[in-house]
C-alpha cells in the first residue's frame, strides 16, 4: 500500500470508530436508563482515546508526510482528503489524549447533571459540572489555537464550521441586529392588525409520531433508512444509510413536533446524500455545522413554511389530528407557523427573532472563553442579555440559560452556525428556485423531490470539498449574502 492508501484505511477505521460513538451517544439521548449513565461514559471516553491515538500515531506523521511528498495528482477530490486529513491531524496532535478522555468524561457527567437541573429550573445544581466542562473545553481551544494561531474560541469555531471566525461573524451579527430593531416592531403591528391564530388542540403524542414518519418517508428519508424516537432536545444522528432522529413531541404543541421533525430530517437528507464514493474519508464528509444547519433550514423554514406547503400540510394534520377544522384551516396555520413574537426558548422561537438567541449565545461564549464572564455570573448575563436583544427576562433558569444542552456537553463555537445557516438556506432557495421552477408547485402537493434534487446535485454530492463561501458560490454564484434573508423576512413578515 502507498502511503496515502494507508492514510485512507486508517481514517477510515477511525471515522468507523467515530460512528460507533455516535450511535451510543444516540442511545444514551433515547433509550439508555439512567443507571447506565456513568459506563456510557467511559464507553465514550475511551473510543474518544483511540480514534485520538490512531491520529497522533508516528505512523500517520509518517505516512502524512510521505502522501504530501508524493503529490496528491490531478485530482481535486484527493488533494482536498490529503489537505483535510493534514487538517485532522495538526488540530489531534495539539492536544494531549489525557485531555481528550478527561472532557468526554466530564461532559457525559454535566449532561446528566443538566438534565435534572433542567427539569428543577436550579442553575446550582450543574454549576460546578459546567464549570469543569469549559475548563477543559477552553484548555482545548488554547492548544489547539496555539499551534493554529487563532483565539481559543476562534479554534472552537473553526473545528465547527472550518475558516469562520468571530471576526466573520460579529459584523454580519451586528448588522442583522440592526435589521431587527427595526424589523421586529413593524412585523408586531402587522400582525395586530390581523385576525390572531385560533390555537391548535392538544393531541396525542403517538398521533403526532405517526405523522412525523410518513413526513419523514415523503421527504425522501426510507423508514428502511432511518428510525424515529423521542428525546428532551430533537437531534439527528447516524449514518448514511442509519439515520437517527429524536423528536421532542409536545402534546398540547403538534406544531412544534412537526416543525422540529421536518428540520432534523434535513440534517438527515444531508447525511444520506453525501458522496458514497468517499464515504468515511474527511472529504466525504459534511462540509460544516452552518452547512448542515442550512440543510435542515431550508427544509423547515423556507419549504416547510412557505404557503403552497402550508396549504398541503394542513389537509394532512386535520385528517391525522381530526379536532376544530378552523384551527386547521390553511391561513391559520400560516399565521401559527408565520408569527413573529419575542420568546424565550430559541428552539420554538421565530425566524425573524431567532437569530437574537444566537447572537445572545455568541456574547456569552466570548466573555467566557475570555475569561471576564464565569459559569456563576451566567444566569445573570444570559437574562441581561435576552432583556437588551428581546425585550424578555426569563422567569427561571430552566427557560433561561438551562435551556440548551450545547454547553453542557461541551460544544462550543456552534451556536453561530444556527444562523449563518438559515442565511445561507435562504440564499440557496433562492437560488433554487431559480433552477427549479416547479418547486413550489411540487411543495404545494408535498412533494420535496426538486427541491431535494437541487440540493443533491448542488451541495449533499460535494460533500467536504469546499469550505463554507465556495461551496455558496458554486451553488449560488456567490458567497454568503446575508441580504437574501432578510429580503426573505422582509417579503414574509412585513409586507
Amino acid at each position: 500500500m502507498s502511503a496515502y492508501e494507508r492514510l485512507a484505511a486508517r481514517f477510515a477505521r477511525m471515522a468507523t470508530v467515530d460512528e460507533a460513538a455516535g450511535i451510543l451517544m444516540w442511545d444514551a439521548e433515547t433509550m439508555m436508563p439512567e443507571g447506565g449513565s456513568a459506563a456510557r461514559g467511559e464507553h465514550l471516553a475511551v473510543l474518544a482515546g483511540l480514534t485520538h491515538e490512531m491520529m497522533v500515531a508516528p505512523a500517520t506523521a509518517d505516512d502524512l508526510a510521505a502522501a504530501e511528498a508524493a503529490g496528491p495528482g490531478d485530482d481535486p477530490w484527493l488533494a482536498a482528503n490529503l489537505a483535510l486529513m493534514r487538517r485532522a491531524h495538526t488540530r489531534a496532535t495539539a492536544v494531549p489524549g489525557d485531555l481528550v478522555e478527561a472532557t468526554v468524561r466530564a461532559t457525559n457527567t454535566c449532561e446528566a447533571i443538566w438534565r435534572d437541573a433542567h427539569r428543577t429550573a436550579d442553575f446550582a445544581l450543574v454549576r460546578p459540572a459546567l464549570e469543569e466542562v469549559l475548563r477543559l473545553t477552553r484548555q482545548q481551544g488554547e492548544a489547539i489555537g496555539a499551534v493554529l494561531g487563532l483565539s481559543a474560541w476562534d479554534a472552537m469555531a473553526d473545528g465547527a464550521q472550518r475558516g469562520i471566525l468571530a471576526a466573520d461573524i460579529a459584523p454580519v451579527f451586528e448588522a442583522y441586529q440592526t435589521f431587527l430593531r427595526h424589523a421586529l416592531p413593524r412585523a408586531e403591528a402587522l400582525q395586530a392588525a390581523r385576525p390572531a391564530p385560533l390555537p391548535l388542540c392538544p393531541v396525542e403524542i403517538p398521533l403526532q409520531e405517526a405523522l412525523a414518519r410518513k413526513l419523514m418517508a415523503g421527504m425522501g428519508l426510507a423508514p428502511t433508512q432511518s428510525r424515529l424516537d423521542s428525546t428532551m432536545h430533537p437531534f439527528c444522528g447516524g449514518l448514511p444509510g442509519d439515520v437517527r432522529i429524536a423528536g421532542a413531541f409536545n402534546a398540547a404543541d403538534p406544531t412544534s413536533g412537526m416543525m422540529a421533525l421536518i428540520h432534523e430530517t434535513g440534517h438527515g437528507l444531508y447525511t444520506n446524500g453525501l458522496p458514497a464514493a468517499w464515504l468515511r474519508q474527511p472529504v466525504g464528509m459534511a462540509a460544516g455545522a452552518a452547512v448542515h444547519e442550512s440543510q435542515s433550514l431550508i427544509m423547515e423554514m423556507q419549504a416547510g413554511r412557505s404557503q403552497v406547503f402550508v396549504d398541503w400540510m394542513a389537509g394532512e394534520m386535520q385528517t391525522a389530528f381530526a379536532g376544530d377544522a378552523a384551527a386547521y384551516a390553511p391561513e391559520n396555520l400560516g399565521r401559527l407557523w408565520r408569527r413573529a413574537t419575542p420568546s424565550l426558548i430559541r428552539v420554538d422561537a421565530d425566524e425573524l427573532t431567532y437569530p437574537a438567541h444566537v447572537i445572545l449565545r455568541f456574547r456569552l461564549e466570548q466573555a467566557l472563553f475570555a475569561g471576564s464572564l464565569d459559569a456563576a455570573g451566567l444566569p445573570t448575563a444570559w437574562n441581561d442579555g435576552m432583556q437588551q436583544l428581546l425585550g424578555v427576562t426569563p422567569p427561571n433558569d430552566r427557560e433561561g440559560v438551562l435551556q440548551d444542552i450545547h454547553w453542557y456537553v461541551g460544544i462550543f463555537g456552534y451556536f453561530p452556525s444556527y444562523s449563518l445557516g438559515a442565511m445561507a438556506a435562504a440564499q440557496l432557495m433562492a437560488a433554487a428556485r431559480r433552477a427549479e421552477p416547479g418547486l413550489d408547485a411540487a411543495l404545494g402537493q408535498g412533494d420535496f423531490s426538486p427541491l431535494l434534487t437541487w440540493l443533491k446535485r448542488e451541495i449533499h454530492a460535494r460533500g467536504n470539498l469546499l469550505g463554507f463561501n465556495e461551496l455558496l458560490r458554486a451553488a449560488t454564484g456567490k458567497p454568503l449574502d446575508p441580504t437574501d434573508f432578510t429580503t426573505h423576512l422582509t417579503q414574509r413578515y412585513l409586507i
